[in-house]
């Protein structure tokens, strides 16, 4: 009996939807009605894997009534998606291609299933997400803050910049709230913040950012967060290895931890310096850091272990 792939496209009002391989295509409202509709049909027939592209706020209501039905999903990132289409000569963009497209990346790709998360911790991503925005916002108010001349303004930025640090402090305070509050997270949340250079709002980013943590291997775990060198070979040329893709959000979070870790962690300490004796660029050293770290918080995580320092 045939297994079906499904493509949907999604948008703020419409589901559109390919079935292949007998190319059906069918358009769903997006709302309570639409979904259940969809569910009703994907799960009429032999069923696959459903694939779509993470589309932020779109995304999570369709990924959340699906995943509570059981339905196999495949969430992928929308610019490989997109090379995938360019890759097969298709060019154009409308919500029926897209849906196509997916359907087709699902069938000769088969990406990996999603592992739905629980509600508390979409709702921890959503203030980590929420925090983020707020310290871009903190970031342009200082920097506005520079170049302001009239009394008027630099009040209303001052005022600006003090509601974004209540509001930050507020985030920080209800994450970990959220943490103390539940035992398995807090257990977690103690291995990472007993490593030197990883603070509290960093362990808050990695809990959050990557539950994976502590289930990969080391070279997972390095792919996944995106400080895994890849090489660039090809024939005779052979050009420096660079870091490519992850999760970059995460990535960004763990910069100024490292830079904490290359001065009182004595471990990663020793090894930076070891680096740039070697004389290895600044970036290419801290990158290198970041990975060993992150690596590190994987292997106690998977012991269950908080970090001690070996002594001779």
């Amino acid at each position: 009996m045939t297994s079906f792939t499904y493509g949907v496209d999604i948008s703020k009002a419409y589901l559109d939807v390919c079935r292949l391989p007998d190319g059906i295509h069918r358009r769903f409202a997006y709302d309570k009605t639409g979904l259940k509709a969809l569910a009703k049909w994907l799960t009429s027939e032999p069923l696959e894997r459903v694939v779509y592209e993470a589309t932020g706020r779109y995304h999570r209501q369709f990924e959340r009534y699906l995943a509570q039905k059981g339905v196999p999903l495949s969430k992928v990132n929308p610019c490989r998606a997109r090379r995938f289409a360019e890759s097969t000569g298709t060019l154009a963009k409308t919500d029926r291609v897209d849906a196509l497209m997916l359907a087709r990346f699902g069938m000769a790709l088969t990406p990996d299933l999603y592992i739905p998360i629980s509600q508390e911790l979409e709702d921890m991503r959503e203030l980590l997400v929420a925090r983020r925005a707020l310290i871009k916002d903190q970031t342009a108010a200082n920097n506005r803050s520079e170049g302001l001349q009239i009394a008027l303004v630099k009040r209303q930025n001052a005022t600006r910049q003090k509601q974004i640090e209540t509001d930050i402090a507020a985030i920080d305070a209800e994450l970990l709230a959220r943490v103390a509050a539940d035992e398995a997270m807090k257990q977690r949340f103690d291995i990472l913040v007993s490593i030197p250079g990883i603070g509290a709002i960093a362990a808050l980013n990695l809990l959050i950012d990557m539950p994976e943590l502590g289930t990969l291997d080391s070279k997972q775990v390095a792919a996944l967060i995106g400080v895994a060198p890849m090489a660039n070979e090809s024939g005779k040329r052979s050009s420096r290895a660079s870091i490519k893709g992850g999760r970059r959000d995460l990535r960004n979070s763990l910069y100024m931890p490292t830079l904490v870790a290359t001065r009182f962690n004595p471990d990663l300490k020793s090894k930076y310096n070891q680096l740039i004796e070697a004389g290895k660029p600044a970036k290419v050293a801290i990158t290198a850091i970041m990975r060993k770290l992150v690596i590190l918080a994987n292997a106690l995580l998977k012991k269950g272990k908080e970090w001690q320092q070996i002594t001779a």
